[in-house]
């Protein structure tokens, strides 16, 4: 028996605090918000009412699509917007890294709400993108920006970009040069050694980003709300308004639900995607 095997019954019992903590501050309120979710009327039986009641409103089906389209949008433009910041920073000048780390990190080290509502400013009738675009010619009149879905992505976009960027980069910097001297040494192109080699083995940073992107955007409050000002409803608008405004606890757990659902199965989907893919790499 080797030291390894003498320490591990101490390292498990090290870990059963935490074990515990989870138990008691995540599983069991989340048993319960299920749970909860089947209530039904005052006399607290088990009905699948608020369900039928959710998917039996047009209006509440729109803020389920919308929620789950604003996920992909802003994770599809965060990976495309990322990327390319990603490989900058890892092939940067080392004494530039200091300031790219520090403008990659600065959209989280500032409020939500501070940031939400610096957008308000940029995307208002007079904010800097109207204002340019009228000054180089390009529009005669300001576009509508604010209250609009596109105006919430191109918030979150901004918002979320660094946990797209940061797995990017971790990947990336796992990537040994060798690599791609070999590439070069047998005749692979730029174009070809990236596509081949550099791409396929940062895939499992780019399903990471996704993966906290899209549970981030669909789990967002502050910018839908401020940035759609009330005119546009998202999943975490309707708990909000259904638990707190009209204290209709069973119907705001079960919507609850349905985003956690929805959380799940995207998570599922990217993790067998990322199971295929380093098998494809192996």
């Amino acid at each position: 028996m080797n030291i390894t095997q003498l320490l591990r019954p101490k390292q498990d019992f090290l870990a059963l605090p935490l074990a515990i903590f989870l138990q008691l501050f995540y599983i069991v309120p989340l048993v319960i918000l299920i749970a909860s979710s089947f209530q039904a009327g005052a006399d607290g039986g088990i009905s699948l009412d608020n369900y039928l009641k959710f998917f039996g409103n047009a209006v509440n089906v729109k803020a389920l699509t919308d929620t789950f389209w604003l996920g992909i949008q802003v994770t599809i433009a965060c990976l495309i917007i990322g990327y390319p910041v990603a490989y900058f920073y890892v092939n940067a000048h080392a004494r530039w890294k200091g300031v790219l780390t520090f403008l990659i990190m600065l959209p989280l080290l500032t409020s939500a709400v501070v940031r939400t509502f610096g957008w308000v400013v940029i995307l208002g009738r007079q904010g800097l993108i109207n204002t340019a675009l009228m000054k180089l010619g390009l529009i005669e009149e300001p576009i509508r920006l604010l209250f609009t879905h596109n105006g919430v992505l191109i918030a979150l976009t901004q918002i979320w970009l660094p946990m797209m960027v940061l797995p990017i980069v971790a990947s990336l910097s796992q990537i040994d040069s060798r690599l791609a001297a070999a590439s070069k040494s047998l005749g692979g192109g730029a174009w070809r050694t990236f596509w081949q080699i550099t791409f396929p083995l940062t895939l499992p940073g780019m399903i990471s980003g996704a993966l906290l992107v899209f549970a981030l955007t669909v789990s967002s409050f502050v910018t839908p709300s401020i940035i759609g000002g009330g005119q546009l409803i998202y999943l975490p608008t309707l708990i909000y308004q259904q638990g707190i405004v009209l204290l209709n606890q069973p119907f705001a757990a079960a919507v609850s639900t349905l985003l956690l659902i929805m959380v799940v199965a995207v998570v599922l989907l990217l993790g067998a995607f990322g199971k295929r893919s380093r098998r494809y790499i192996r």
